[in-house]
């Protein structure tokens, strides 16, 4: 049995992340947006440290792939954007940034960006997706009654695709907020995060 913890949307949060940082488990994977405007990184760094060699990072909608790839160099971080890993005889798959948003933040991507992206993750079974994006129009993606920001792309490939689990970050009205679609069990896993067994 190995333990997944999944975080996203720290957000400079330095006391939210050193409690995240004092569970144990076998994996650490942060989902983006350690951090707001990609300022802040080495702070995080430093308190994400003493777990380097568990520790997979995807670039939120905060940071650029240049500024993850940097960062994880620096500190001994798995730079997980676009990563696959096999743990337990699952396959865990990892895509950072968001769909476009209307504050040009440096993490976005088209959505045919997205799903040419996700493309590489086809066919992989049994399969846990991680991604900063929410799925479009679902409760993972509600910032406000009528208003969603999720993306078409990964919602997409989910109802296609049909992962185990998936956990995204993004929208932080959304955190802790789980639904089923279809098979998959799906997650905001936000900065409280989530401790997966597999």
């Amino acid at each position: 049995m190995a333990r997944a913890l999944i975080f996203s949307d720290i957000h400079n949060d330095a006391l939210s992340l050193e409690k995240l940082m004092n569970i144990d488990a076998d994996y650490y994977f942060a989902a983006g947006d350690l951090v707001s405007w990609a300022r802040g990184l080495d702070k995080m760094g430093k308190i994400m440290e003493r777990r380097a060699s568990r520790m997979y990072v995807l670039p939120g909608n905060h940071e650029s792939e240049q500024d993850i790839a940097s960062f994880c160099a620096r500190y001994g971080f798995v730079n997980f954007h676009g990563g696959t890993l096999e743990i337990a005889g699952v396959h865990v798959a990892g895509l950072g940034y968001s769909s476009p948003t209307p504050f040009h933040t440096p993490g976005e991507y088209s959505e045919e960006e997205l799903a040419a992206r996700l493309k590489k993750f086809e066919g992989l079974k049994p399969l846990v997706l991680i991604c900063h994006a929410p799925p479009l129009n679902t409760e993972l993606d509600r910032v406000r009654d009528t208003v969603h920001a999720g993306s078409r792309a990964v919602r997409e490939f989910i109802e296609e695709q049909k992962p185990t689990c998936f956990f995204c970050g993004h929208i932080h009205e959304a955190e802790g907020v789980v639904i089923q679609m279809g098979p998959t069990r799906a997650q905001n896993v936000g900065k409280r995060g989530f401790l997966l067994e597999l």
